[in-house]
Order: structure tokens, then C-alpha cells, then sequence
């Protein structure tokens, strides 16, 4: 995304008054947007397109949003907040879990609405523009910063970009204990509140991937009633 242009937003919502709402709430506050009433009206439009930032509702028609959220992040790179009724806990780190950036449970707040969007779309910018292009290194594991690309001896390992971010802190600085909130303040740019186990879903998710290449090494460490590091 650069900088000056306005991002285009795909609105993926069956309901079409709530669909139109939405829609006009964020074209008037500069963004360019676009509406999808179904899934499969969305990953048509998706192929042909280039979009910002998705809002999914996850009760559509046809193909359920879950099956969208999963396309969409097995193919392309695209920020996705899921829209949910469910308030439940479960929902909303499975939301995570499945790829999703952010949530937003209905009915929500325009301002919710638009401070979410604003922010998802600023940790994607950081976040894919590294500042730092060097290769981070911690036993036989190495992140190119640049490529955002990790690998253990050569082999390649497909990172989410919270697994990444995640990562990327704690190699770089491997013998420092990061608590909760240091790693929700670099990571997603914020003061999280509520529900910590999203970050115990991406440092699992993490050490499942690496075991699968090299089960008999462990690069990060549980501190108990601290947080992460690199396991020394």
C-alpha cells in the first residue's frame, strides 16, 4: 500500500443494509470500497482485484467464511478482519488461528469499526516494510528480515506474519525474556486487551513447525509467570 493512495477495502457481508452501512461509513472516511454479498462473489473479486484490507463476515451463504478465510490466506497476503456474532472465546482465537488480523464481534461501533481498520492496515504497512534487512541467526534457525523468511539449516518454513513478527523479536534479542505485553506492544502495535491466548497459539503454532524439521532441537522457551525467549 503506498503512502497518498487510498486503500481499497473489500467488504465480504450477505446482509445488505448492514453491507451498505458499512460500506458508506468507510468510503466517507477515505477509504475505496468495494462489497461482496457471498464467498464465492468474493474470491472472484479477489482474483481479478488488488485489495488492502478484508472485512469477512463469517455467516455467509454458500461457501461459510471460515472456507473464504482459509483461500484467501493460503494464496495471497492480504490483511483480514473477521466480523462475528459469536462473542465467545473460542470464535475468536480459532478466528486467529485460521489467519484472521483482528476480529470485530456484531453488532459493532463505527468507531470500533474504524480504529481497528486503521490499525490492522499500520502493522501490515510496518510490517511489510522492514527496515532491517539482515538475517537474524539462533542455532541452526535463520530469519532474513528482508525476504521475512525463516529456515532451519536450508529448509524453508511457511511463517503467518504474526509467527514472523513474533519471531523476528524474540531472535532478536535470543537471551531476553519478553513478557506478554512486550510482544503485544511490538507485535500488534497495542496494548492488548483481554485475551492472552493468542500469543499461545502463534508460540505453539511456531514450535510445531520447527519440530517438524528438526524435532530433536527446541528454540523457544516457556519462562513461567514471565513469558517467551529463545531457548538457550
Amino acid at each position: 500500500m503506498e503512502t497518498g493512495t487510498h486503500p481499497h477495502l473489500l467488504i465480504i457481508e450477505d446482509d445488505v443494509l448492514l453491507n451498505d452501512m458499512t460500506k458508506r461509513l468507510l468510503t466517507q472516511h477515505g477509504y475505496c470500497v468495494t462489497s461482496a454479498y457471498s464467498g464465492s462473489e468474493a474470491l472472484l473479486l479477489i482474483e481479478k482485484g488488488t485489495f488492502d484490507l478484508i472485512l469477512l463476515d463469517l455467516m455467509l451463504p454458500g461457501i461459510p467464511g471460515e472456507t473464504v478465510l482459509e483461500k484467501m490466506k493460503s494464496t495471497m497476503d492480504i490483511p483480514i478482519i473477521g466480523v462475528s456474532a459469536k462473542t465467545d472465546i473460542d470464535s475468536k482465537v480459532n478466528l486467529i488461528r485460521n489467519g484472521a488480523d483482528d476480529y470485530i464481534t456484531k453488532p459493532f461501533d463505527n468507531q470500533e469499526l474504524l480504529v481497528r481498520t486503521e490499525a490492522v492496515l499500520r502493522r501490515f504497512q510496518k510490517s511489510t516494510t522492514p527496515n532491517n534487512s539482515k538475517i537474524l541467526r539462533f542455532k541452526d534457525l535463520s530469519l532474513d528480515t528482508e525476504a521475512m523468511e525463516a529456515k532451519i539449516r536450508n529448509t524453508p518454513i511457511t511463517l503467518t506474519r504474526y509467527e514472523y513478527l513474533i519471531l523476528q523479536l524474540l531472535m532478536s534479542s535470543p537471551s531476553k525474556v519478553f513478557t506478554k505485553n512486550n510482544i503485544f506492544e511490538s507485535v500488534w502495535n497495542e496494548n492488548f486487551v483481554g485475551d492472552d491466548n493468542a500469543i499461545n497459539v502463534h508460540i505453539g503454532n511456531l514450535r510445531k513447525k520447527f519440530a517438524k524439521v528438526n524435532p530433536e532441537e527446541k528454540y523457544i522457551q516457556t519462562v513461567w509467570g514471565l513469558g517467551f525467549k529463545m531457548q538457550g
